[in-house]
């Protein structure tokens, strides 16, 4: 177990704990949390034993095998397998072992290595390495590529996968979902839920600790606090305990008063001056308590926008990617044939695995790519706030967050708004940006600190359509917190990609799936996408057909998922029995009644089997014609003029649900129709 003692650890002239106690047994798995800046990580650099502690008494098995992921950038040309394998340090001692034996010529001792190897399980840990790769999200043709191949956020998942393929006593894991889309976050809460070893986990992410955590132990004021349950269990727990020392100091307050009132007066009468003596020690052995002071919250909100433009835009055929990647080769299209809509009032999620081209199709309705193809109109009055990935995209590093906002608002304001410096300076307060932190260049700021700074230039803008891509990768809980607020009191529209599932949950509505290359509506929530992925991942592993998404009738086709393709006809038709019959007219009797009889077989076999089709092709024209008539209806609400400003987003929002799943409807009719004609060889329904 690892027990901490009344322990102090300073960092410079910082103390990050004061006599702290803590203990963690085997086989926990633990969540540390603490706000930004209390010390998380320098108790990770002291359990790795690359900070040692200035008093008090730290103990943890000399033997223990520690994984952690590296923070720092691979540079090497080492394909990603073989990179993620000398993770693996018993395997790696277990080859150097074979090494030295062969070099003596060492008979024996060759033998006893092999056996070495086989119990660091050697011959299994290359395909151990390559199913890690591919959890995170890594293709297969991606496997043996170069290290240096691979961008920043890709280099921090072969890290992880690195540390997760060593066999450790302990894991420290520090913002591990930082470079996780969804996908590959599902797939490594259910790895860590399998992991038998003792697990430290800090994260930002509610749900990712809820899910993986049993045991939280809480940063604050320089002391540990062990609380038995997840984050939602540690928050309950903790909010009950400052209610409870609130109550106490209170209680003591009205306690030191009364006595302090007694005091002053009898202390100056003799024959009182022995109780108020007896008084004033008490006062003084009085263990005082202190007020609970809570950190400052942070909250912030959008601006309500100049107008409301309905649809906000709309795409048509709509094909976006990246043009002229390699010169002279033709444009690169990830994403194509988008037919879809964005009404006022409208919360999306945009979910999908990365790579699949969630920020591809964000950056085209930013307009910080333009469209291959197909028709993009935007509406009216349209004015986009758009959240980058990542934050230098929209930020100049030699910037400071006070020359930002003076060019922003002369841009968007037009002369003399550089006389608004101190309303600026105020308005960057509301994002913790105090005194000379306005001055302080770009290049010097947090992760956190930069978000901020995008999200303050965004509120300025009063946007009426958001486009946030992963707006919470440096955000800490309370950050968090207040920007889901933010997005739910805001009056216009969403689209949100995010791995942060309790975001999503929180301010999305209805959800779109980006997958092999085309735009898909989802008809569920993320408990449903989570159950969706690992049918998929079962599929795949059994070598099966992928299931299909919720709300689509088929599954998506490989190519083209918006263009619902038509099973391959069967082998044997009723045209192909009935050329048979034709070509044995001239043939004896016996056999013209066995033809008949087997062509009078295979009519009956395909009216049977194209039953249960005509059926859904009948149950597909009464949905559709109810939508129609709803469709009428809700569009001759709005054209009354009637409606109020959330009626009509309502009303929006709906005919957008209406006109998706009627077009999936008739793409569904189209493939039945067709199958139904290669069944029955009539060609007609």
């Amino acid at each position: 177990m690892i027990q901490i003692k009344n322990l102090t650890l300073r960092r410079g002239v910082k103390v990050v704990l004061k006599d702290a106690s803590v203990t963690l047994n085997p086989g926990e798995k633990v969540g540390l949390v603490g706000r930004n800046g209390a010390g998380k990580s320098s108790l990770f650099s002291l359990i790795a034993g690359r900070l040692q502690a200035d008093a008090g008494d730290f103990d943890m098995p000399a033997k223990w095998r520690i994984g952690q992921v590296a923070q720092e950038m691979p540079e090497t040309d080492q394909p990603a397998t073989d990179y993620v394998l000398d993770g693996d340090l018993p395997l790696l001692e277990a080859k150097a072992v074979l090494a030295a034996a062969e070099q003596n010529e060492d008979g024996h001792a060759i033998g006893d290595a092999y056996v070495g190897l086989e119990h660091a399980g050697a011959f299994d840990a290359p395909a151990r390495a390559q199913a890690l790769l591919l959890g995170l999200g890594f293709r297969t043709d991606q496997l043996d590529s170069p290290v240096n191949s691979f961008s920043g956020g890709w280099r921090m998942r072969l890290q992880l996968a690195r540390a997760l393929m060593c066999p450790a006593d302990l894991m420290l894991l520090d913002e591990p979902t930082n470079h996780l889309d969804l996908d590959a976050l599902v797939w490594l809460e259910n790895w860590l839920k399998r992991y038998e070893g003792l697990m430290i986990v800090i994260s930002h992410d509610r749900e990712f600790l809820d899910a993986i955590t049993k045991v939280t132990v809480h940063l604050d004021a320089a002391t540990l606090t062990r609380y038995g349950g997840n984050y939602s269990s540690f928050e309950a727990m903790r909010a009950e305990r400052l209610e409870q020392q609130q109550a106490a100091f209170g209680k003591q307050q009205e306690k030191i008063a009364h006595l302090q009132k007694f005091i002053d007066r009898f202390k100056a009468k003799a024959s009182k001056a022995k109780q108020a003596q007896s008084r004033v020690k008490a006062l003084d052995r009085m263990l005082k308590l202190g007020p609970v002071l809570m950190d400052a919250e942070f909250d912030f909100e959008f601006r309500q926008p100049q107008s409301l433009p309905n649809p906000m835009l709309t795409m048509r055929e709509l094909s976006c990617g990246y043009p002229n990647l390699v010169p002279g080769q033709p444009p690169v299209t990830i994403v194509r044939h988008i037919t879809r809509s964005v009404m006022a009032g409208q919360r999306i999620g945009i979910l999908g695995a990365n790579g699949q081209g969630k920020s591809t199709l964000v950056k085209t309705i930013a307009h910080a790519l333009a469209p291959l193809g197909g028709e993009f109109t935007e509406g009216k009055g349209l004015s986009v706030g758009y959240f980058a990935q990542q934050e230098l995209d929209l930020l100049s590093e030699d910037d400071t967050p006070m020359q930002r906002m003076i060019r922003l608002a002369r841009e968007l304001g037009g002369s003399g708004q550089e006389s608004r410096e101190q309303d600026l300076r105020n308005f960057l307060g509301q994002f913790r940006f105090a005194g000379d932190m306005v001055h302080q260049t770009v290049g010097t700021l947090s992760g956190g600190e930069r978000a901020r700074l995008v999200m303050a230039t965004i509120v300025w803008q009063k946007p009426n359509l958001l486009l946030l891509d992963e707006p919470t990768n440096h955000l800490d809980l309370n950050t968090r917190e207040a920007l889901s607020v933010a997005l739910n009191e805001f009056e216009g529209s969403v689209m949100l990609v995010s791995h942060d599932r309790s975001l999503l949950r929180e301010v999305c509505d209805e959800f779109w799936l980006v997958t092999s290359g085309g735009v898909l509506p989802f008809d569920g929530d993320l408990d449903d996408y989570q159950k969706w992925l690992l049918d998929v991942s079962r599929a795949n592993a059994r070598g099966q057909p992928a299931p299909p998404v919720p709300g689509y009738l088929t599954a998506a086709p490989a190519a083209e998922p918006v263009r619902a393709a038509a099973p391959p006809a069967p082998a044997t038709t009723a045209k192909s029995v009935a050329r048979a019959t034709a070509s044995a007219a001239s043939a004896p009797g016996s056999f013209k009644r066995d033809e008949r009889k087997q062509s009078a077989q295979s009519r009956s076999q395909a009216a049977n089997r194209s039953r249960p089709l005509r059926a859904e092709v009948q149950q597909i024209d009464t949905r559709m014609e109810s939508l129609g008539d709803e469709r009428k209806k809700l569009e001759a609400q709005l054209a009354g003029g009637k409606l109020a400003g959330a009626d009509i987003a309502e009303n929006g929002r709906r005919l957008n649900h209406i006109a998706a799943e009627l077009a999936t409807l008739e793409e569904r009719w189209l493939a039945l129709q067709t199958e139904i004609e290669a069944i029955t060889g009539d060609g007609a329904a």
